[in-house]
């Protein structure tokens, strides 16, 4: 009976109260479904307290009076549940309820009428194109058992899952259709551009409305690109009847039907379409806030969310359709699936083809389908469904064009070129006039395209009629370019605009604009082209819609687009301006090919660009990887076109290495196009039978291939067995990987029965498959058989080769977790008789215990050349450990055994081969006895009685022995066990017991073995970490002694010390942080004077204090070996005592940090008195106080025997240095003086010194350095005191003073003026970056007429004025006894080089003479300084680098030469010339080189920059065979070439002490590279060489590797930027340089080869400072580059 509906003229609420008993008893006869959708409409709180009750009707009861109390709507909500779910409803109350329930059928069926009109409404208008019919339950898609797609390779490693197989997705297929079989989930649709999204789910709304899916009520598809309309926030109500609103509006019906929608949700299906077109981003679930009244207003992100989240209306369906990007904003609700659309496979694009063509003509279609299907690159880019039509439309525009000869597009962007043009040639009427139609509409496509980026760059999809030009809208829709779509504003108004015929034309077109366009510069566009990895995650922003702009962009750069883009840009120069811009996005590409840190994903997009680019080099460069590695994606045919483009252009073997990917079998037929694949990976429990089987059918096809692993895979028996038979056509095979699938004993039969008929197979792995023990006792019986197997490996079964005809080759068999016993073991040895030569037999994770243990080590070693046995894991215990010790003793070849954890753990045997293999060259006197064998026991507990078992066992050993004792817990019996044994073990030679659990006691026992056991050299004992004994096999003539980070207190130190009072040849004793505090450390030292130790004790880190150091200070009294005590309180914590050494005859005490109080400083001083021998005292940083500093002083002053004294940052005061100086006076004999503080400079020092000098007259030299100063007091043989009452009187002994680098200024130098005026016996007088002004040239006019014995005068000046400068070259000294002068960087002028030159005339005794970066004098000037300089005819040396001569100083400078007979050091470095071009070009020089001749003694010649040419080096070559004292050669920057340069090193043969070589900057090549590795071993001197930026090559760094290794004194080698990047032999050669220091191989883009090289040999070069690789591509980031000494940035 239909009930009609009755309109209720009360209160609703009055009603549900007067029916309140009425409902109570009907509920309470109802199932608990009922009751769990009423229960959804109450408030959780509420909820909560009425289900408490237990008894059923109260709750009814509760649950009732609850909606009482409600709202209008809460209450019929619930009236309507009552109504529609109940059963047996009394006839009065059933039609109380109609008339309340808020809706009738009559209202929800006219709504589901008109939905189903407007769904095939819809329908109709997207099919309109379609050229075939589209059957739901005939479309596929992959339906994925797992939730969101993993994530990116910087979250989560794809490797790392694929290891353990989690975040796999296993797929099947289902139909289209069967997905809204099952309703109440969620489904996201995916599937990239032109799969067929919006097409299919528009299918699913006509079959809804056809009755497919009786199940759902109400279906409503919306589509994002309308909901980027909405700004304002909705409510679902209001979004639903937006766009599909009731009939006629009628308010009533909308409230029937929504009602209807909230208490039946399940009968309610939503379809979303498009999300990657949406501009915003789903709100994640955790954010929303409670979602009670559906009524209420919300974002469109959190109502869309809500409903995709299933926080309300949860148990509606959901469809939404995406890119697979987006995919991870779905949240993985409960019921959430994935489904991803697949493509035509090669028949369906064949149908679609044949049905687009079918009305064209038999022919046309014969010819078209014909070229799709045999055109490798159209056909791969036709699986996609939209592009198969596309490129149908393509092959019809071009069959329609003039001409024969047909122009097929390589890629995309052509074939949308192409379509383009179609487009156009639809423009009045197809009509053909002799303009192409690029230029005739050229306007109309600018403006397009201009629209089409600017919608991409603000996610704009729909355009608005407003926004397109009435002109552009008539050639859009004209040309099919943009299609016209009816629009719902957010108001319900209607309305037109605008969209591109497809999202992908829309992205070509706005590359056009971007190619194309004028006012986009190159920084724009190469923003634009960015990767796009595939890999996504829930954190990643919402990515823009488009992602394929970059491609199109990519695709425009080939140079078969030239043309087209030349004519759309259509102005003058046009081509040269596209080749640039063509150039700029294929260099991006480029760079992007360098990259090394690109993942998988954006490689395969990167391989799009390039196939998309079509460019040769750009291919090259991506493809000349070794390896592609692609995981957790799905590669399409288009992808795998793509990458055989790019490896077939490297032309060199590559790797495909394919985990976890989603592959369709069809895109396997692509593989034989990768002509140099020569290993092919296929990893992932998606790759089963079915795969297999369509990889059988294409794998002899692949002529490189060489390896193939299918592992972690579905492969069972059945697929095995197909593959089997495949490889007997793949001869090539080298390498088979079948590990980690399901196969049994039949598969691995199969395969292993294929082994022997493939000739060249090196490999086979078969690991973790499903073998039983005697399946694997019968597969190593069968392999023993075949000749090629190298290596048996079951759990990684695997059988390798590398000499088919070798039947020697070693032969391993590994059978792991194989359930083996001591019954298997004879069955299995007999089996194993039958290979030739095994070298290794693993046996690990089986059941042999002690008894099986026995039976190997009796049968196994009788095989053959077994040189391991692996038994780890078999149940063996300490028995068989002892049982394995004296097998190590008795049996020859045993000569290792390696066991962990008591022998439970790891287990392995090792056998000495080489007295069986070379049994025929053994004399009969050869026993084996010179074997080294070894016992190792990691990880376990001894006991003493095992303790005890194991020595007894091992002192039987009569070869070399080591014992490692490592990470084990040792009582202190099981030591005593030990040691009570180990002075019987004569043949041991090490005892390794690092990582010991041992006690301090324990320590201390093995420390008795250096009083036990004369044998012992070496006890190095670090609390739980390294520690060993070491033993040489006679008596030790000297032995050392460390027992650090131990815990020792007194009474340890005492027994520590008794121990060592037995030991007669201790030579080095370490104490190092041991926490012997001050107490230890006297108890040590009062023990001292009792031992013999022959070198040093440190006890660094002890945490003494001040009273603990003067502990070990007190040492050098009570101890009469102590010859130095070195004490550091500071962060170093430094404490160490040495002894007596040869040639060592007075004490050295250095005290650091000590931060000595009054008392302290007056017990040193007690100590240091009674210490009569001391010679050197330094005190460094220890905050000295007033009171007991003056004590100190005197004390050092009156202490004879001290000759240095050392006082570094101790806070002195300028008074009470003076205070120590004038004590020194009363000082008799010889003393070395050294002072510094950092207030030691300018005008405070230099006051000091002048003060130093009147009070002290002894003193020899003075020497002022930065901060500190160093005073040398020579002897005073008069007794009578030294004071002086009248300083002005005497004359001071000082003969040597020097200011270095310390602020001095020329204003400072007044108060020295007296006191150096009074040294007559100054000899050196040196001023070194002083400041000189006024002041500064009168001190020196008026010191220096007073030192008539000066020999040396250094004038390094800076900022002196041309006056000053004639000043001081006036006072030059003029005697005969000056010897030296140095003015390096003083600007002379021209006055003061006139000045200067007549000065030298005067001391014909001059010797040497710096003049270095001097000038500032015009080349007139310069020509009468030379004329004095040559005039010193008594110079050794001359260095006048960087100095300004004209041609007539050089010819000057040339002919004082050959009279200057005693020159020895001559640097003449980058002198600047000003002279003519006849000199320029050699005339001059030649004439210079030539002076030359007359040097017989020259040790050093530098001549940089002189850019001599080959001309200038043969005049140099003739002079140097006779320099036989040469000691530096520098021609760097001289424009030598290879052939000169083979003559210059010849002649260097001759000066066999050469030391320093510098030859950079100049055109050497091969050829002088190899004569220098034949004149460097003349050199056994040579220590720095510099042959930097040449141009050797690769054949001369390999010279140069020849040379290195006679180099042994070569501290310092330079080869930046030397023309090879292969400097592997150089650096390997370093270990041949014991001495080398610097090295520098920069600016020679060297690789990770020379990384690797560099990680060996480093740990050689033991006095290596500094090894510079500055801009050498070479990855940093190798753990074995973290050596310090490297230097990667020039920063």
């Amino acid at each position: 009976m239909r009930m009609e509906r009755v309109d209720w003229p009360g209160d609703i609420l009055s009603l549900v109260a007067q029916e309140a008993s009425a409902l109570v008893e009907l509920l309470c006869e109802q199932n608990s479904g009922v009751l769990d959708r009423i229960f959804a409409l109450v408030e959780p709180k509420t909820l909560d307290h009425r289900q408490s009750l237990t008894n059923t009707r109260d709750r009814v009861s509760a649950i009732v009076d609850y909606f009482k109390s409600s709202d209008r709507n809460s209450c019929r909500r619930f009236l309507a549940i009552v109504y529609q779910y109940s059963e047996n409803i009394p006839l009065l109350l059933e039609t109380t309820l109609v008339s309340i329930a808020g809706y009738t059928p009559d209202h929800l069926q006219s709504y589901t009428d008109a939905l189903k009109s407007m769904a095939l409404q819809k329908y109709e208008s997207v099919a309109q194109a379609v050229v075939k019919d589209i059957r739901l339950e005939d479309t596929w898609v992959y339906l994925r058992h797992r939730n969101p797609p993993r994530g990116k390779d910087r979250t989560i490693q794809p490797q790392a899952s694929l290891d353990n197989h989690e975040g796999e997705e296993s797929e099947h297929k289902v139909s289209v259709e069967s997905l809204l079989k099952t309703t109440s989930r969620v489904v996201t649709l995916l599937g990239q551009a032109g799969s067929g999204k919006t097409l299919l789910v528009h299918c699913l709304g006509r079959d809804w409305a056809e009755g497919s899916f009786p199940s759902i009520h109400l279906l409503f598809l919306l589509e994002f690109r309308q909901l980027n309309l909405i700004s304002r926030d909705l409510s679902l109500k209001e979004l639903l009847f937006l766009f599909y609103p009731a009939c006629d509006d009628d308010e009533e019906q909308s409230d029937a039907v929504f009602e209807f929608i909230l208490s039946n949700p399940e009968k309610v299906c939503f379809i979303f379409d498009g999300y990657d077109e949406f501009r915003a981003k789903l709100t994640h679930p955790e954010k929303l806030e409670s979602i009670n009244d559906p009524n209420k207003p919300l974002p469109l992100t959190d109502l869309l969310s809500g409903l995709c989240s299933r926080r309300f209306l949860p148990d509606c369906t959901v469809l939404v359709t995406c890119r697979p990007r987006d995919v991870t904003d779905m949240f993985g609700s409960p019921g959430f699936i994935t489904c991803e659309l697949q493509g035509f496979d090669r028949l369906g694009v064949k149908e679609y083809a044949e049905q687009y063509f079918h009305k064209k003509g038999d022919e046309l279609k014969k010819k078209a389908v014909n070229l799709l299907m045999n055109n490798r690159h159209l056909l791969s880019m036709s699986h996609v469904p939209g592009l198969c039509h596309i490129c149908c439309v393509c092959m019809e525009h071009l069959f329609s064009s003039d001409g024969t000869d047909l122009q097929l597009p390589t890629s995309l962007t052509q074939i949308y070129m192409q379509i383009l043009l179609a487009f156009l040639k639809r423009i009045n009427g197809g009509v053909v006039s002799g303009t192409s139609p690029l230029q005739r509409y050229r306007s109309k496509i600018v403006e397009m395209s201009q629209l089409a980026l600017k919608g991409l760059e603000e996610s704009t999809i729909v355009f608005m009629d407003t926004d397109v030009s009435p002109e552009l809208q008539d050639f859009g829709v004209k040309s099919g370019i943009l299609s016209c779509v009816k629009l719902t504003r957010e108001d319900g108004s209607s309305g037109y605009g605008f969209t591109f015929m497809h999202l992908t034309m829309q992205e070509f077109l706005a590359a056009l604009h971007l190619m194309t366009s004028q006012n986009i510069t190159e920084s724009q566009l190469k923003k634009k082209l960015n990767l796009k990895t595939r890999w996504t995650t829930k954190i990643d922003p919402k990515s823009v819609f488009t992602d394929s702009l970059h491609v199109y962009v990519c695709g425009l750069a080939a140079e078969a687009c030239k043309s087209s883009l030349v004519q759309l840009k259509g102005t003058e120069g046009t081509t040269a301006w596209v080749q640039k811009r063509q150039a700029t996005v294929r260099n991006v590409l480029l760079g992007f090919a360098g990259s090394t840190s690109q993942t998988g994903p954006k490689i395969v997009e990167l391989c799009r660009c390039a196939h998309e680019t079509q460019d040769a080099k750009l291919a090259r460069a991506i493809g000349s990887r070794p390896q592609f590695e692609l995981r957790n994606i799905r590669l399409n045919a288009v992808d795998m076109d793509s990458l055989a483009f790019v490896t077939a252009a490297a032309d060199q073997n590559v790797c495909l290495d394919i985990g976890g990917c989603s592959i369709d079998p069809d895109c396997l037929e692509i593989l034989p196009s990768f002509k140099n694949v020569d290993h092919l990976i296929f990893r992932s429990r998606k790759y089963d039978d079915k795969f297999a089987e369509a990889l059988c059918g294409i794998l002899c096809k692949l002529q490189a291939l060489q390896k193939l692993d299918f592992i972690s895979g579905g492969l069972t028996d059945v697929g095995a067995a197909k593959l089997a038979r495949a490889l007997k056509d793949c001869p090539h095979i080298t390498h088979l990987n079948v590990s980690d699938n399901s196969l049994k004993d039949e598969g691995i039969t199969e395969i292993a029965e294929t082994l022997c008929r493939l000739p060249n197979i090196v490999s086979v792995l078969m690991g973790k498959n499903s073998i039983s023990t005697d399946g694997i006792l019968t597969l190593v019986e069968r392999m023993s058989a075949c000749n090629s197997v190298q290596k048996v490996h079951v759990e990684y079964v695997d059988f390798e080769n590398t000499d088919l005809n070798n039947t020697e080759e070693p032969k391993n068999v590994m059978l792991k977790q194989c359930n083996i016993n001591v019954s298997n073991v004879i069955s299995l040895c007999n089996k194993l008789g039958g290979f030739s030569y095994i070298t290794l037999v693993d046996l690990s994770n089986n059941s042999l215990g002690n008894k099986g243990l026995k039976k190997i080590l009796d049968l196994l070693p009788k095989l053959g050349m077994i040189q391991e046995i692996n038994v780890s894991e078999n149940g063996v215990d300490m028995d068989g450990v002892v049982m394995l010790a004296s097998a190590l003793c008795n049996q020859k070849n045993l000569r290792k055994v390696d066991a962990s954890e008591n022998g439970k753990k790891k287990l392995v045997l090792w056998f000495d081969t080489s007295s069986r293999h070379n049994s025929r060259q053994l004399t009969p006197n050869v026993t084996g006895i010179h074997l080294h064998k070894k016992l190792s026991l990691t990880h376990s507990e001894i006991k003493p009685v095992y303790m005890t078992k194991l020595c007894k066992q091992l002192v039987k050993c009569e070869n070399l022995l080591d014992i490692e004792f490592s990470h084990l817990k040792l009582s202190n019996e099981s030591v005593e066990k030990l040691m009570l044994i180990l002075p019987e073990m004569s043949s041991l030679q090490l005892l390794n017991l690092s990582h010991v659990d041992l006690s301090t006691n324990g320590a201390l026992l093995l420390i008795r073995s250096l009083a036990d056991c004369q044998r012992v050299t070496a006890v190095e004992l670090r609390h739980q970490a390294e520690a060993f004994i070491k033993f040489v096999p006679e008596k030790a003539e000297a032995a050392i002694c460390k027992l650090t980070e131990y815990k020792l207190c007194k009474s340890n130190v005492e027994k520590l010390s008794r121990i060592l009072e037995n030991c007669p040849r201790l030579s080095e004793l370490d104490l190092s942080h041991n926490l012997l505090h001050d107490e230890g450390v006297k108890c040590f030292v009062d023990y001292l004077p009792k031992l013999k130790i022959s070198s040093s004790v440190s006890l660094t880190g002890n945490q003494i204090t001040q009273v603990g150091a003067l502990h070990l200070v007190n040492s050098m009294n009570t101890c009469e070996k102590v010859v130095a005590v070195e004490v550091s309180l500071g962060v170093e914590d430094q404490s160490l005592i040495k002894f007596v050494q040869e040639h060592v005859n007075g004490k050295t005490l250095r005290l650091r940090e000590c931060s000595f109080e009054v008392i302290h400083l007056k017990k040193l001083v007690e100590i240091v008195n009674r210490c009569p021998r001391l010679l050197t005292l330094e005190l460094s940083s220890n905050s000295l106080h007033s009171q007991g500093l003056f004590s100190l002083l005197d004390s050092l002053v009156e202490l004879s025997t001290i000759q240095t004294v050392k006082l570094r940052s101790n806070g002195l005061s300028s008074e009470q240095i003076e205070y120590f100086v004038k004590k020194l006076s009363s000082c008799h004999q010889h003393r070395d003086t050294r002072i510094e503080e950092p207030w030691l400079t300018g005008n405070a020092v230099a006051s000091l010194i002048a003060k130093c000098l009147n009070l002290q007259p002894h003193i020899k030299e003075i020497s002022v350095n930065r901060a500190s100063i160093n005073i040398i007091t020579e002897g005073n043989s008069s007794p009578r005191s030294t004071f002086v009452a009248h300083p002005e009187n005497f004359s001071p002994a000082l003969q040597s003073i020097s200011f270095d680098d310390c602020d001095i200024e020329g204003q400072h130098l007044a108060p020295l003026t007296l006191p150096i005026q009074k040294c007559h016996a100054l000899q050196d007088l040196r001023f070194s970056q002083l400041k000189v002004d006024r002041k500064g040239a009168d001190f020196f006019s008026a010191v220096i007429p007073f030192l008539r014995n000066l020999r040396n005068l250094t004038l390094d000046l800076k900022g002196a004025a041309e006056d000053e400068v004639a000043t001081l070259m006036e006072a030059l000294p003029k005697t005969t006894s000056f010897e030296s002068l140095s003015l390096s960087q003083l600007v002379l002028g021209d006055h003061g080089a006139t000045v200067l030159g007549r000065a030298l005339q005067s001391v014909p005794n001059l010797k040497s003479i710096n003049l270095s970066q001097c000038s500032v004098w015009t080349a007139a000037r310069g020509q009468d300084l030379v004329r004095g300089l040559v005039q010193c005819v008594s110079l050794a040396e001359i260095r006048l680098d960087s100095v300004i001569l004209d041609e007539e100083g050089i010819t000057i400078l040339a002919q004082g030469f050959s009279r200057l007979t005693s020159l020895r050091r001559l640097s003449l470095n980058k002198i600047r010339v000003v002279t003519s071009e006849t000199f320029v070009n050699g005339t001059g020089i030649l004439c210079l080189l030539a002076s030359f001749k007359g040097f017989r003694q020259m040790e050093e010649i530098e001549l940089e920059s002189w850019r001599i040419g080959d001309s200038g080096t043969y005049e140099l070559v003739k002079y140097i065979p006779s320099w036989t004292e040469l000691v530096k050669l520098s021609l760097s920057d001289n424009n030598v070439t290879d052939q000169a340069g083979e003559k210059l090193l010849a002649a260097l043969s001759h000066c066999r002490v050469l030391q320093k070589l510098q030859l950079s900057k100049n055109q050497l090549g091969q050829a002088s590279a190899a004569k220098l590795a034949q004149v460097v071993p003349l050199l056994p001197q040579l220590s720095e060489l510099n042959l930097s930026e040449n141009q050797f090559g690769q054949q001369g760094s390999m010279s140069l590797c020849e040379g290195l290794m006679s180099m042994k004194a070569l501290k310092i080698l330079h080869l930046t930027s030397i023309g090879s990047s292969d400097l592997v032999g150089v650096a390997s050669s370093l270990k041949h340089c014991p001495s080398i220091e610097d090295v520098s191989l920069s600016w020679n883009l060297c690789d990770d080869s020379l990384a690797r090289t560099l990680a060996e040999i480093l740990p050689l070069c033991t006095k290596l400072k500094r090894l510079e690789l500055w801009r050498n591509p070479i990855a940093k980031e190798d753990e074995n580059l973290k050596d310090q000494r490297l230097n990667f940035s020039s920063v």
